[in-house]
């Protein structure tokens, strides 16, 4: 017989007969007015079980009295705290632990309203629950509490279940009244039944008596409109009928309820909203609102950072800043979309150890096809019409994101949507891009983060931000007049006379794109806020190499954003003036036109007249105030655009902790160093603070043989190097990794094409010049690479090896023994690119801040 045709008694005789009793694998969720009810059906169940000889486990999670008495089943407790997700996993742990044909008692679903504060939480749990339990062929018993959840939410757990049975009581007696019996029916089946004793219940037949316990029902105190109404809502709602209050007490206490169900869990940063919002406050976030959850930590570190700002005495900075209309799209929408399509099975193979890429894998494929519930559809819609045809950004905004110690910067994705079509185009678009977004949290990249940082097993779901794009039109280009970002202590001193504290700002042109990424042949402008016109690379030839030529924009033509000359730029009427911004290039202007070829003004992006005036202090100030509240460097994001009256307005996009440095402390004075062998020197361009390590190996990538490699060989040349950070981390080395150009580059031209994760074992890595090959370093100080380093504890260096400052001696490397045929196994002519050094532990990298000095001596 199949197993799913097998009857399972509910301990009540007269039950059975009203339901055709129950199934293997039913799911039965009773709707109850009260513990009292459920308990009243739990309790013969559990006795009818034990005499049949089932093996029964209680699912232990509310605070009610327990249901089951002494050891009668297995009691399995869990935290509803820890959060939906890792609720979630932990059960389907239990019941796959369990086996096959286990019954199953779980306490009412309505007490996981007191930690999760969302319906939706709710429903989409018992939504992965009940199907897990229908094929491992078991039967289990629910409950929910009548009035406490909205419609949509009960009609989810009614499409799922395989038995839902609404329970009334009119104060004399107790009804039954079955909703849904799976397969099953007959004439009075779905009447209600009034519980005389467990072998009789007698269905309502006539109008008369079924008319009074309705009407008994409808006219109970909160009947029908409570229920009506998400849980979310009427927490929500409750707070604000506080407002224009004097209960302060009762405020404060709902301001920080609210905290807890929008802003996380860090605590650290959980002291400062409590410090600097109000009832208000909360209240406002939630009307700009997508769903339910947290609105993860980008978007609480925005909206803390212009809080800290907006609350000064005075409000000194409220001139400079523009205001924002952004929106959130909550966590919980995340694990909608994933219950909807049916994935959640495979999220939970990848927490598994074995599943972890590869399942993070899967879903990194699926997610772009999936779908979304039809409600938070329409939500959408219904804030693309809000935001009309400006263009808007989709921003990651994680539950880790941005936190104490972990920035996840560049780990996950953000997108520009920009077309003006129809409105179904313009969702499509969205769409598109927030799947995009969700499946890159499941990068590899990113799971490679996690698993660095120890979160590979943390609770981790991807909010979303919305924002108008910072910026204005110039014909069917848009875009901000500057971006940036901006650093409260410079770890990047290249000279000596450098406050660290004063802060560093790395600035573009157009989109902040190029202020984050690393960009082939373009370079933002680096500030040192304590000297703003101090550039690290003075004379005029660098000055002009080591400057930004292309403007990341939008054109409203065309999806995404869009890498335009600035040539291209400046033959347009600009609504500003460049002179802000570039100087003119009168020098190769002369040339040009000697030879027959001026055609427009030559400019070169130094943002020197916006330097000298008070944008800096304004900037460094706001940093430090910033950095003040945190207790903690922090990292800003922003825009700037100047008004019709030629004033400027600061747009903050983004805040977040940073840290200083990953090795601080006291200078090892250099000293004499005649007794040793200098293998290297470089004063100033290092980042990584005052260090003495010992270095083991020294690996090289060698300029020359790398660029006449193929383009295939210089990705097998990245590969060949991530073989070599394997072995440095089995091996416990400290080692060096030196390579033309750039370092986290995706693009062969600029150096070794390979991300940050396949280097990360690094103690330091050094670029070098190479400029017969076009190869040099980026001074990326403020980069999504430069908060790896950071992170990462990584010691970075530039060597621009024509300069006097900067010495490498080849002749006393080579001395070591050469170990590259014992590590690595590739082509010759890539192994032939690469050389390993073994200095037997002899050799150690010094730096010294104050002196501006890095060496390796042995």
């Amino acid at each position: 017989m199949n197993a799913k045709q097998e009857r399972v008694k509910t301990g009540l005789s007269g039950l059975d007969s009203v339901i055709d009793s129950l199934r293997i694998g039913d799911n039965v969720v009773w709707n109850v007015p009260s513990f009292a009810e459920y308990a009243a059906f739990v309790r013969p169940f559990i006795r009818q079980a034990q005499k049949d000889g089932r093996k029964l486990c209680y699912i232990r999670f509310a605070d009610h009295p327990p249901l089951i008495e002494n050891d009668e089943a297995e009691v399995f407790s869990l935290e509803a705290d820890i959060g939906f997700g890792q609720f979630a996993e932990h059960a389907c742990r239990i019941i796959k632990a369990q086996g096959r044909r286990t019954f199953y008692i779980f306490d009412c679903l309505s007490y996981l309203l007191s930690s999760w504060a969302s319906d939706n939480s709710v429903a989409n749990f018992f939504r992965i629950i009940c199907p897990y339990l229908y094929k491992l062929d078991t039967v289990a018993f629910f409950a929910v509490y009548k009035n406490h959840h909205s419609f949509e939410t009960i009609s989810r757990i009614r499409e799922t279940t395989q038995v839902m049975i609404e329970l009334y009581n009119d104060g004399t007696s107790l009804y039954a009244h079955p909703q849904k019996v799976f397969e099953r029916t007959s004439p009075t089946m779905f009447l209600p039944h009034r519980f005389d004793n467990a072998e009789v219940f007698t269905p309502v037949k006539n109008s008369l008596e079924a008319t009074s316990l309705f009407r008994t029902l409808c006219t109970a105190p909160g009947a029908g409109i409570r229920r009506a109404m998400d849980a979310w809502d009427r927490e929500f709602i409750r707070a604000e009928a506080l407002l224009g209050t004097n209960k302060e007490t009762e405020k404060n206490a709902a301001k920080e309820k609210l905290v807890s169900m929008l802003m996380g869990k860090d605590q650290r940063i959980i002291y400062l909203i409590n410090r600097h919002f109000s009832l208000s406050d909360m209240l406002e976030i939630k009307n700009r609102m997508i769903g339910t959850g947290c609105i993860g930590g980008k978007s609480v570190g925005f909206l803390l950072a212009r809080k800290i700002l907006d609350n000064r005495q005075g409000r000194p900075y409220e001139k400079y800043m523009e205001p924002h209309d952004s929106f959130y799209i909550g966590s919980d929408v995340f694990h909608s979309f994933i219950v909807h399509n049916g994935w959640w099975g495979l999220l939970m193979e990848q927490k598994t150890p074995e599943g972890y890429f590869r399942a993070g894998s899967r879903l990194e494929r699926l997610f772009p096809e999936g779908g979304l519930p039809p409600e938070i559809k329409s939500k959408i819609k219904e804030m693309l019409d809000y935001f009309g045809q400006y263009p808007i950004i989709i921003r990651s905004s994680s539950l880790l994101e941005d936190g104490y110690g972990n920035a996840f910067a560049g780990k996950y994705e953000s997108f520009f949507c920009s077309v003006m079509g129809t409105p179904e185009e313009r969702y499509e678009d969205f769409f598109r891009c927030m799947k995009l977004i969700y499946a890159s949290s499941m990068s590899r990249d990113a799971l490679e983060y996690r698993r660095s940082r120890g979160l590979e097993e943390a609770d981790e779901q991807m909010s979303l931000l919305v924002q108008r794009v910072s910026g204005s039109y110039q014909d069917h280009f848009y875009y901000p007049h500057a971006a940036g970002v901006g650093l409260s202590y410079n770890t990047y001193v290249w000279n000596r006379n450098i406050d660290p504290e004063a802060g560093m700002l790395r600035i573009v042109m157009g989109l902040g794109t190029r202020a984050v990424n690393r960009v082939e042949g373009d370079y933002p402008r680096i500030v040192s806020l304590s000297d703003p016109e101090l550039i690290p690379l003075s004379d005029i030839h660098n000055k002009m190499r080591y400057s930004q030529r292309d403007l990341d924009v939008l054109d409203v033509r065309r999806e995404g954003k869009h890498c335009v000359s600035l040539m291209q730029i400046t033959k347009g009427e600009l609504n500003f003036d460049l002179n802000e911004f570039a100087l003119r290039d009168f020098e190769t202007e002369r040339r040009l036109e000697e030879r027959g070829r001026l055609k427009q003004h030559i400019w070169i992006l130094t943002f020197q007249k916006l330097l000298r005036g008070s944008f800096p202090e304004v900037m460094k100030n706001m940093m430090n105030i910033l950095e003040a509240e945190y207790k903690n460097p922090v990292e800003i994001e922003f825009t700037l655009n100047f008004t019709e009256g030629s004033e400027y307005v600061i747009n903050l996009l983004q805040c977040r902790p940073v840290q200083k440095s990953a090795r601080s402390g006291a200078a090892h004075k250099l000293g004499d160093t005649q007794h040793n062998r200098i293998l290297l020197e470089s004063n100033g361009h290092f980042m990584g603070g005052n260090v003495h390590m010992p270095v083991h190996w020294l690996v090289f990538v060698d300029a020359e043989k790398y660029s006449a490699l193929s383009l295939t060989d210089k990705y097998t040349t990245a590969k060949t190097i991530s073989i070599i950070n394997k072995s440095i981390r089995a091996l416990g080395k400290s080692a060096v990794l030196f390579g033309p150009g750039r370092w986290g580059t995706s693009t062969p031209s600029l150096g070794v094409p390979i991300v940050f994760a396949d280097i990360n074992s690094f103690a330091a890595i050094c670029e070098m010049e190479y400029d017969a090959g076009g190869l040099y370093p980026e001074l990326s100080f403020g980069s999504h690479f430069f908060q790896d380093l950071v992170e990462n504890g990584t010691f970075y260096m530039a060597l621009f090896t024509g300069k006097r400052e900067s010495v490498i001696n080849f002749d006393e490397i080579a001395r070591f023994k050469e170990i590259s045929g014992t590590i690595i196994e590739a082509e010759a002519h890539v192994t032939d690119a690469i050389k390993i050094y073994d200095t037997g532990g002899r050799a150690f990298l010094n730096s010294d801040i104050e002196t501006q000095k890095a060496v390796i001596l042995a």
